[in-house]
């Protein structure tokens, strides 16, 4: 009976701490650097406005960039609050900036880095993400350029039906809090 009553408070005691432990953030190590590009992306943390014109016309585009996972995720969300809503998670893939698209067409297309330079990086299609472009309407490239700290212009390419369709360059301005 003793034996019961003493892990019965053993296992309260223990249930008790690792609640009061839950709440805490993890201690971990300050997180590492990314590549060179992760870290540029960083700076785009905050809301920017512009406008899209995706071939019908111009439209309002909000775009919001947070920092999670200990700074080593840059989360994208545009179209927010609307069933148009799509998120963009970029991270460092094997020490290269990658990214991961949830889309509006219900599917995620994955891309890494192709190339970059002073003001611009090029994503491009990972064909191991499981789309076949063939067959799945998707987004297949995307270049973000940064004109200068408060300005980038974005310019998707787009797979329709298994056509390229024409890239539409949307501007947005970061808004000032």
């Amino acid at each position: 009976m003793k034996t019961k009553i003493t892990s019965l408070c053993t296992l309260a005691l223990l249930a008790a701490s690792l609640g009061l432990t839950a709440a805490e953030p993890a201690k971990t190590e300050k997180p590492k650097p990314g590549s060179a590009e992760f870290e540029r992306m960083k700076s785009l943390v905050g809301s920017w406005t512009g406008k899209a014109d995706m071939g019908q016309g111009p439209i309002d585009m909000t775009v919001q960039y947070r920092l999670l996972a200990g700074g080593s995720v840059l989360e994208e969300r545009c179209f927010i609050g609307t069933p148009n809503e799509m998120v963009t998670m970029y991270y460092d893939k094997d020490g290269k900036l990658a990214m991961t698209h949830y889309c509006v067409f219900g599917n995620r297309p994955a891309m890494t880095l192709k190339s970059s330079d002073a003001k611009t990086i090029n994503f491009d299609f990972d064909s191991t993400c499981g789309i076949i472009p063939s067959k799945e309407s998707h987004m297949h490239a995307i270049s973000i350029r940064f004109d200068d700290a408060d300005t980038i212009t974005t310019s998707c390419k787009a797979m329709i039906n298994g056509k390229e369709e024409a890239e539409h360059p949307t501007t947005l301005k970061r808004v000032k809090s």
